[in-house]
């Protein structure tokens, strides 16, 4: 009985911490505590992109740059980069420094999936990368030794930036 109050305690902690969060702001890790995401403002309402996030390798310091377009059909579609150059690049150029590209999909608390919230919406309970661990074991990233655990594709809401 104890348990059972102990886990409704958290899950109402955390969907009210949830409620607190803008999607903007939300700050997410994996279930290993080896990589945590972190979304953060545009700054623009003119930017083609919907939301930006950094991934850093908690063991290395690495950190990765995160992006979100929207698609059509309506989806999340993300982008995970390490060390893309600046300014007038090709999409060859850009291939090369991509550590993963897929669809993002917003979880809430029950498991279901959808989109991403808007910016200013209230913070998902998790994101789902899909196929962002074996991309990842099968980059140069991984390669570099700047990643050396395989991460789950789920990562859950643990805080919220400032």
């Amino acid at each position: 009985m104890r348990v059972v109050l102990v886990l409704a305690g958290l899950l109402a902690a955390t969907s009210a911490f949830a409620a607190e969060c803008r999607q903007d702001r939300a700050i997410y890790a994996d279930r290993d505590g080896g990589y945590e995401l972190t979304f953060e403002p545009i700054g623009s309402d003119a930017a083609a992109t919907s939301h930006h996030f950094k991934l850093k390798v908690l063991s290395s310091g690495t950190v990765l740059d995160g992006i979100v377009m929207p698609g059509d059909p309506a989806r999340s579609n993300g982008m995970v980069m390490y060390k893309c150059p600046e300014g007038d690049v090709t999409g060859e150029e850009i291939a090369a420094c991509t550590v993963w590209e897929g669809v993002i999909y917003a979880l809430d608390g029950a498991g279901d999936a959808a989109d991403l919230p808007e910016e200013s919406a209230t913070a998902t309970a998790g994101v789902l990368l899909s196929g962002f661990g074996p991309s990842l074991r099968y980059s140069k990233l991984w390669d570099e030794g700047k990643a050396k655990v395989v991460p789950w594709d789920l990562l859950k809401l643990k805080g919220c930036a400032a």
